[in-house]
């Protein structure tokens, strides 16, 4: 990388907001791949997190929380037509910012779709109101309201994001393995009926984190290798998953939307709380938690096929996380004193010494069984390929970064969401920074080594059910 490429020329300013560990990362790749000058760049942010690392680039840095009553004031002089707003908050609506920045003529993108503070967790809402899913419904009512606007890319990180252009790539090659054909499908639906011809009943986002810093966690600290705040509001909502076709068993604690597009479902419990069964290539199998992601929804409606009106197909699809053991720690605390937040955060970074993110999907249920494909990233490598970034974060950061390309090329695309996007350039732009990228056939199924040592109500007729995947 002597000899970076400049993808595209930004037209406008670029407004950063929110610079936590994602946006440190994020800012070195923009000055390196998209034409502007750091004078054009801007950010502002709740804290003064990320201050250092914007003085050493010469950016420009604002230190003002956004508020419902402040944020349409503060942006006003900060944003205007052609310009480009990059939302890496906590608390900061992700609703109200695109159609501010509609109303602007400004594109725009983020990695999760936010509410507003208190949003994730307000106990006077009931569970449905507070997932992801309602989150998503209320970004996709935009879309007829700003078609051919200024594009918007919503939740476009690594997950959600890179993982929606990683099942693509994984069903081209499973199409060229078990089909013996490489036809890309030219709509949403030929996505879909691609899918239902493989037998793609489950599709995990496995990662598993190792991690490792010098420094161990401490009694109230949360640690985590990317931000503290978002792990920990997502993992107080209520757990949501994709709801497979397939599946035949649906969970006691499970609730279905009355609205919507009708693809997922929640469980009336936190994600923290929630563990599921998965595998990577390197680690093997892992308890995950299922902790709410967009894009267990929007993967799972994606790829949802319909004849006549009738469901016909959809796979279930949610997140299997098992982050850095320290994270595991924290979380564990964090749940025994009542999903309250302890007293002190730290974002583990340059104090990492060893370990990897693994990050993929696994497309289970087809004739070679499972299949995993994604990217295998040492913090060693990410050190190398980019500053202010670890291996966790680089993977976020390379996908932003090929969403804001994505948008300059593509600038009147309206709402958009990742899986509406071109998979190829996008991992043509993350590829680089993704480290080893591989794919994977395993065996192993929720099954294996069940029941040996106690006995386990478990579907035996039925591998890939979601009853046999859930711990």
């Amino acid at each position: 990388m002597t000899q970076p490429i400049k993808y595209v020329k930004a037209p406008g300013r670029i407004l950063i907001v929110g610079f936590g560990s994602i946006g440190q990362g994020l800012l070195p790749l923009i000055l390196r791949h998209i034409d502007i000058s750091p004078k054009n760049i801007c950010i502002i942010t709740a804290d003064d997190r990320g201050r250092e690392e914007a003085d050493k680039l010469g950016i420009r840095f604002i230190e003002m929380p956004l508020t419902r009553k402040n944020y349409q004031s503060e942006l006003m002089p900060l944003l205007g037509k052609n310009d480009f707003l990059v939302n890496l908050s906590v608390d900061v609506s992700s609703i109200a910012l695109i159609e501010f920045c509609q109303a602007r003529g400004a594109r725009y993108l983020d990695t999760c779709i936010e509410p507003w503070a208190g949003g994730y967790t307000d106990p006077s809402k009931s569970f449905a109101a507070r997932s992801n899913y309602a989150l998503r419904e209320r970004v996709l009512a935009l879309k007829d309201k700003y078609r051919g606007g200024p594009t918007a890319v919503v939740a476009q990180g690594a997950n959600p994001g890179m993982v929606s252009h990683l099942v693509k790539q994984a069903l081209m090659n499973l199409q060229q393995d078990i089909l013996g054909t490489y036809i890309e499908p030219k709509s949403r639906e030929d996505w879909a009926k691609l899918a239902h011809d493989l037998n793609i009943e489950v599709i995990h986002i496995a990662e598993r984190d190792t991690q490792v810093a010098h420094q161990a966690k401490a009694m109230d600290e949360f640690v985590n290798t990317w931000s503290c705040d978002g792990f920990v509001s997502e993992g107080a909502q209520p757990a949501e998953l994709g709801w497979g076709t397939h599946e035949k068993h649906f969970p006691r604690d499970g609730g279905r939307h009355e609205e919507g597009c009708g693809a997922a479902i929640y469980l009336k419990r936190p994600g923290a709380t929630v563990k599921v069964r998965t595998w990577t290539p390197n680690y093997g199998h892992f308890h995950g938690f299922l902790i709410t992601h967009n894009e267990a929804i929007s993967i799972a409606d994606f790829f949802t096929l319909k004849q006549e009106g009738k469901l016909v197909y959809r796979p279930t699809c949610h997140y299997a996380y098992h982050p850095c053991d320290d994270a595991v720690m924290s979380l564990h605390e964090f749940n025994g004193k009542n999903f309250q937040m302890q007293s002190r955060q730290r974002l583990m970074r340059d104090e990492i010494v060893s370990g990897m993110d693994e990050l993929g999907v696994l497309l289970a249920g087809h004739k070679k069984n499972a299949y995993w494909y994604g990217s295998q990233l040492s913090i060693e490598e990410a050190r190398a390929l980019a500053p202010f970034n670890g291996a966790t974060s680089l993977q976020v950061t390379s996908a932003a970064l090929a969403g804001i390309v994505w948008a300059l090329e593509n600038p009147n695309a309206g709402v958009v969401e990742s899986d509406e996007m071109d998979y190829r350039r996008n991992l043509e732009i993350m590829g680089p920074y993704l480290g080893p990228v591989v794919g994977e056939y395993t065996d192993w199924t929720p099954l294996y080594q069940r029941g040996e040592l106690f006995p386990e109500d478990v579907d035996d007729d039925y591998a890939w059910q979601f009853k046999n995947v859930r711990v």
